[in-house]
């Protein structure tokens, strides 16, 4: 039994697929205009949990990530510029160049994090225009739309039902608008379907529609798309909690208003991350991406690690100490993962305690202890404990069968017994300075009771 928090209903609920053995999810992805920060990438970590919790109980999984490439403006409520076509103006390139850089640079960051990509589409926006073009004519011909100036709306004011994922008071909010940016829209929480292009400039991507040349706005994109590789009504949707109140409720509405069908059954949304308890912001100056993080000789596991420890639906702060202190922990796992014989047997009792962590709602904090436990535990025989963890990094993903040990160099190892030999003649003035030799070469020594352990810096 899998057990998953609905953002619909605001309650744990037994997961029941519409089709047995099968799940189908679909993922917001980004919008390809820039690097992705590491807030932007916790949804897809999350998303590769939810995607392995499946695979553990034996489901086949059809998963989307979408690339928005085009149609998202400035301001997610349908206001500014697109930012893809922004994009290519900061930089001097083609908005395909520029589409195509931030996806390529994105998928990288995935595989750094050891998301599994190889069963996942990941369908763009601007490849979908006439499956867009034909969900708005649907949505016309039922009169849920009416044209502006500016473009075509969706009318939310007849969709019976659009405050129940935001849990919206849509009468106070439409009282509450004092300031309506576009005073043609009937109500502020309408929303654009199809953009027209300014008359007084060239966008580098339009296109002709039954309304006129432009574009498509953000929230049918995923519609347009979800529906297309996974039916009128599919499993599971994923994205940020940001996503609750606007996007997925506008998807929500023009994705029931044209099928009558409900869309989606089981809505799954993310906490924020913050950077030393304020919101990640260029203003601020306090994005960190994945690249950063190797920079900064990290291994961007470590940032997998860090965020498994805290639930998805908690709100975590992040600072280089905590990520630090993962990466010691992962490494720490390594090293005592490698030291365990192979050729044992999955321990029966310890799998069923993780099957049960992970089934209810994707527990990785209490699945991330016992494996520690586990390790501690003297009554599993080494063998035993290593086949078990290579069973739990089927769903936990830190690459435990791939990693490998650093081997430390034979220069570092040689001062290492000058050293050892100097502080046995207790000359501690030499000691120090081989110590300090030993880091400039990026290692670091530390003394036990067993003698020196070497290891990298930053490990």
């Amino acid at each position: 039994m899998i057990k998953l928090f609905n953002t619909l209903t605001r309650k744990k609920e037994l997961f029941k697929p519409l089709k047995k053995e099968v799940v189908s999810m679909y993922h917001c992805g980004p919008t390809v205009y820039d690097y992705a920060h590491i807030g932007n990438i916790r949804p897809y970590i999350f998303a590769d949990i939810l995607r392995r919790t499946f695979e553990y109980n034996d489901f086949e999984v059809k998963q989307i990530i979408n690339i928005t490439d085009v149609g998202h403006l400035t301001s997610d409520e349908d206001e500014g510029a697109d930012k893809v076509e922004l994009a290519a103006e900061r930089e001097k390139k083609g908005v395909r160049e520029i589409a195509q850089k931030y996806t390529d640079q994105f998928i990288k960051d995935l595989g750094q994090l050891n998301i599994n990509t190889e069963q996942t589409t990941f369908p763009k926006a601007s490849e979908h225009i006439s499956e867009q073009i034909a969900l708005i004519k649907e949505l016309e011909d039922k009169d849920y739309t009416y044209i502006t100036s500016d473009g075509v709306y969706f009318d939310t004011s007849k969709f019976e039902g659009y405050e129940k994922l935001g849990k919206l008071n849509v009468e106070q909010l439409r009282e509450g608008a004092r300031v309506v940016k576009n005073p043609e829209k009937k109500n502020p929480s309408d929303f654009a379907l199809w953009r027209f292009s300014p008359k007084t400039e060239k966008r580098h991507q339009e296109w002709d529609s039954p309304w006129g040349r432009g574009f498509p706005g953000w929230h049918i994109e995923c519609s347009a798309m979800s529906m297309l590789y996974l039916g009128e009504t599919f499993d599971i949707h994923t994205g940020g909690i940001d996503h609750i109140p606007v996007h997925h409720t506008n998807e929500i509405a023009q994705s029931e208003g044209a099928t009558g069908k409900p869309f989606v059954n089981y809505w799954m949304h993310n906490e924020f991350i913050t950077v030393d308890g304020k919101k990640m912001a260029k203003s601020l100056g306090n994005i960190i991406t994945v690249e950063d993080i190797a920079r900064k000789g990290v291994i961007p596991l470590a940032y997998r690690y860090w965020l498994l420890q805290a639930h998805y639906r908690t709100r975590v702060n992040f600072t280089w100490e905590a990520l630090e202190a993962a990466q010691n922990a992962l490494h720490k796992l390594y090293e005592q993962y490698f030291a365990l014989q192979s050729g044992g047997e999955i321990s029966e009792t310890y799998q069923k305690k993780f099957t049960e962590y992970i089934n209810d709602d994707l527990d990785t904090p209490q699945a991330l202890a016992l494996t520690w436990q586990l390790l501690k535990d003297d009554t599993v025989p080494p063998e035993d404990k290593r086949a078990t963890l290579v069973s739990f990094d089927k769903v936990l993903g830190f690459n435990l069968d791939v990693y490998k040990p650093a081997e430390i160099p034979k220069q570092v190892l040689a001062l290492s017994e000058k050293r050892e030999s100097a502080r046995k003649e207790e000359d501690w003035e030499k000691a120090d300075k081989l110590r300090k030799d030993i880091e400039e070469l990026g290692y670091t020594i530390e003394d036990t009771n067993k003698g020196p352990k070497i290891k990298p810096l930053n490990s």
